[in-house]
């Protein structure tokens, strides 16, 4: 069966949302979602979103450490396009609902904190739950939309996409490949369904379970990545992996971040012994950006030996701290840790990738008709390294300019030059009797990442890594056409795809910069990388 919509949103984060919201004014949209709505990386957003909103900021000082951050690899246009409209997103967003810290009167008037890497308050934030209360607010008005279809356990299998020859004068020069929908795992039915689409829009969000530790939910297995890469579109930067400095250690803490915004707030870094160590690493010391953090834990773990490092808060009022960070506090209590007593245990974890499928302006692929908005893709925003809570941003800016490029494009399309989708074809493939195939593949995967494709690398490790997980897909990809697949074998497909182009990126740059350290290339070189690195399947 093929089911048939205007437009069709992969994800549901506030990448997915707030474009689904904006198009259907136009025309019918669908959403597909892999489990709840709220299963997202939006969803888990601490500290908040920049933007400039007091007179002692300045867009060009938001342009400028987002330049800064990124380690020369920044597009600047991009960067001043995405601050410029910030506010504006924002201010969108306080129309549908959302519910953001103030100081005082008035709808706009923000209680504004600061991370690292930002040299002025400008992080918007409800609490310590910012993307939970910006998550609820477009849930909630997608639910009511008349225009929107919400199909949650529903995964996507791969991306539809044709050729077509375009015509100039009375030549024909070329073959535009597009997109036209996506083939659909429903999870209820363990059915895959056809789905045609005018427009489809990638929002999958990222790939930080393709490390062992990551702060990131389950969903984030890359999928967007994977898809757009198998139906020809090109992915660039990828080896820049961020590793977010502090996530909770502990046992029965899985996944569960401590906000880059209670550095912010003053709390320092210490080992074991109580010892503060910044001081060697950064003039900014605990406010310096992500990848110097991480490094610096990094090397501090490897020379003690121990587990973890600590974040120490104690020194700032119980009360305070309880009212700023309540989630926190909360989660901490809960695992017998006081954050007003005690230095709560942290140490690195995958967290946010800043390569992903390229994209021009206004999210628009190099496959026509398909679109990639937020994390899933490489805007040329964060370049070598993101800048805290420049994330947000980046979804709700290019949501909104991938909504008018798409709604036009739509308006546009001549829908003749679709040829007739065949059904999802399962015929020969049996009910899987190896699942030990998965579950061992993707744990190798996941420690393989870790241990060889880190916050520290080496050519030897990356080509290591490079073999072992060419053997895996040839394991995937015998499984994956004789059995039946199923959500988990989908995932692992994806993990290892974007696994590979991770090494492949961090081959490909011979130097080290932002987030991609090389022990064997410890300098940056801006004579011969200053340029992203770009990957694209022949189809």
């Amino acid at each position: 069966m093929t089911r048939k919509t205007d437009f069709l949103v992969i994800g549901s984060g506030i990448a997915g949302l707030s474009f689904a919201l904006k198009a259907a004014e136009h025309g019918q949209v669908t959403i597909i979602t892999k489990k709840k709505m709220q299963k997202t990386n939006t969803a888990l957003a601490q500290g908040g979103v920049a933007a400039v909103f007091s007179p002692a900021d300045s867009f060009d000082l938001h342009a400028r450490d987002t330049l800064i951050a990124g380690d020369g690899l920044c597009n600047e246009e991009v960067a001043r396009m995405v601050v410029e409209n910030g506010p504006d997103r924002i201010r969108e967003l306080v129309t549908l609902g959302a519910e953001f810290n103030r100081k005082g009167e008035g709808d706009f008037n923000f209680a504004l904190g600061q991370e690292g890497g930002h040299s002025a308050k400008r992080i918007v934030y409800a609490h310590d739950l910012t993307g939970k209360e910006i998550e609820d607010t477009l849930v909630s008005k997608v639910q009511a939309h008349q225009n929107i279809i919400i199909l949650e356990n529903h995964i996507a299998v791969n991306l539809i996409t044709f050729s077509s020859s375009i015509r100039s004068g009375l030549l024909t020069t070329l073959q535009e490949h597009s997109c036209c929908g996506a083939y659909v795992l429903d999870k209820s039915t363990d059915e895959v369904e056809t789905f045609q689409a005018g427009v489809t829009l990638l929002a999958t969000g990222g790939a930080g379970k393709v490390y062992k530790y990551t702060s990131n939910p389950d969903i984030a297995t890359g999928d967007g990545i994977a898809m757009a890469y198998r139906a020809g579109a090109s992915v660039a930067n990828l080896e820049f992996v961020q590793f977010h400095p502090t996530c909770l250690y502990h046992a029965d803490a899985k996944n569960f971040l401590i906000s880059e915004a209670v550095r912010g707030e003053g709390a320092r870094l210490i080992d074991a012994r109580g010892d503060a160590f910044m001081h060697r690493y950064s003039p900014d010391l605990e406010l310096a950006c992500r990848d110097v953090v991480a490094r610096a834990i990094d090397s501090e773990l490897k020379k003690s030996g121990d587990d973890s490092v600590f974040l120490d808060i104690t020194h700032r009022d119980p009360e305070y701290v309880r009212q700023r960070f309540p989630n926190i506090h909360a989660r901490c209590l809960s695992l017998g840790i006081d954050m007003t007593k005690d230095p709560i245990p942290v140490v690195p974890a995958a967290h946010y990738i800043c390569g992903g499928v390229a994209t021009d302006l206004n999210g628009r692929t190099d496959v026509s008709r398909l679109y990639a908005v937020g994390e899933v893709s490489c805007t040329g925003l964060h370049g070598a390294n993101r800048l805290a809570s420049n994330s947000l941003l980046e979804a709700l800016v290019y949501a909104d300019r991938a909504y008018r490029m798409a709604v036009y494009e739509f308006k546009r399309l001549d829908q003749n030059t679709v040829p007739e989708l065949s059904v999802w074809d399962a015929t020969g493939t049996t009910d899987s009797d190896e699942a030990i195939v998965v579950s061992h593949n993707w744990d190798e995967i996941r420690r393989l990442m870790w241990n060889y494709v880190g916050i520290v690398r080496s050519d030897k490790r990356l080509h290591r890594a490079l073999r072992r997980i060419q053997n895996i897909k040839e394991e995937i990809n015998e499984y994956y056409w004789d059995f039946r697949i199923d959500s988990d074998l989908i995932e692992l497909r994806n993990i290892a795809t974007v696994a590979e182009l991770i090494i492949r990126c961090a081959l490909m740059r011979k130097e080290s910069r932002g987030l991609h350290y090389n022990i064997e290339y410890p300098e940056k070189d801006d004579q011969n990388w200053l340029k992203h690195t770009l990957i694209h399947k022949k189809i």
